[in-house]
């Protein structure tokens, strides 16, 4: 995990629906593209950290969301970080060519939120973003790059909210995160 000074990191969570399975001879140039690109981002200005499985270098083997779809969890010092890097750099190529790998999502497939430095969150802390926002639509808990919030406005909403009966709360305002499954 990179240090940073930021009181805040910005999570982001991003889940694709395959269209074959990794090892399709069709998903080949997606699947040559992982480590260059994971690796990129290791080493782009203000990433933080990234899901990966044990023992491997990603996450495609992690399937939360179902069989078929897999996630990229990272997190970031500031939400310009995350954009430089998802839309200036070699990551543009694989979102220029999605469409021969994944099916064309109808709802939300991007969720972002900021957690406390030094916070990781958890598939299932993402995945409840994802629903979030999903069902809610962008708000200081779960937003998007074309409607964001800022950190401060997040930490503004959660201070003016009422607590939830199950949402146990730490000092630093953000919920706890209960484990998934």
């Amino acid at each position: 995990m990179t240090p940073s000074t930021h009181a805040f990191h910005l999570a982001q969570l991003n889940v694709a629906t395959l269209r074959h399975p990794l090892d399709d001879p069709r998903m080949a140039p997606f699947v040559e593209m992982l480590d260059p690109v994971n690796a990129a981002a290791d080493g782009t200005p203000g990433f933080v950290w990234r899901l990966v499985e044990e023992g491997v270098g990603d996450a495609t083997g992690l399937r939360p969301a179902g069989e078929d779809v897999i996630v990229n969890l990272t997190v970031w010092q500031t939400q310009e970080a995350l954009w430089d890097f998802t839309y200036r750099s070699g990551h543009l190529e694989v979102m220029r060519r999605r469409r021969e790998w994944f099916e064309r999502h109808v709802e939300a497939h991007l969720a972002l939120w900021w957690v406390p430095a030094g916070h990781l969150p958890t598939v299932g802390e993402a995945l409840e973003r994802l629903a979030d926002l999903r069902a809610h639509g962008p708000s200081p808990r779960a937003f998007t790059f074309a409607s964001s919030y800022t950190a401060a406005e997040t930490a503004q909403h959660l201070r003016a909210a009422p607590p939830a009966q199950s949402d146990r709360r730490p000092q630093h305002g953000f919920p706890v995160d209960t484990p998934a499954g």
